[in-house]
């Protein structure tokens, strides 16, 4: 598993499951969704809910399963910054209970876009979000 500076535990509920008793593909866009939030909130240091950016690329490539009674842990990092875009890229990773060993249920990027508020236009990365990214990152 690479290395990535922030990692968010995300609980596995009992709607995330299919029929099957896994975790339905939706399900990993929203832990990708939560440790985003994470990120803004401990690392940016801005309430995930009060941002003005708009997802505009997700990607998902999902590797294995994940089923209720593991645990699940999301990886995220920014490996660069745009004018007005925040790549991240995230492995989605499970333990399994019994064995106690890890892997990588699936890999995604997504891309947000900061916007103006009042137009909805691409709008620059706020400098104090760029320090706080640039920072954490090392970039």
């Amino acid at each position: 598993m690479s290395a990535f500076g922030y990692v968010r535990e995300v609980p596995v509920r009992f709607g995330d499951l299919d029929t099957l008793g896994h975790v339905n593909n939706v399900a990993y866009a929203r832990y990708l969704e939560e440790a985003r939030g994470g990120y803004y909130d401990e690392i940016v240091g801005v309430p995930f809910e009060t941002l003005d950016t708009v997802v505009a690329t997700l990607e998902i490539e999902y590797r294995g399963e994940i089923t209720r009674d593991q645990t699940v842990a999301v990886a995220v990092r920014v490996p660069r910054l745009g004018t007005s875009s925040v790549p991240m890229e995230y492995e989605i990773r499970t333990t399994d209970p019994d064995s106690g060993n890890a892997t990588v249920a699936a890999v995604a990027k997504t891309v947000q876009v900061n916007t103006d508020p009042e137009t909805g236009d691409p709008a620059p990365i706020p400098a104090a979000w760029r320090a706080a990214i640039t920072e954490h990152e090392g970039l």
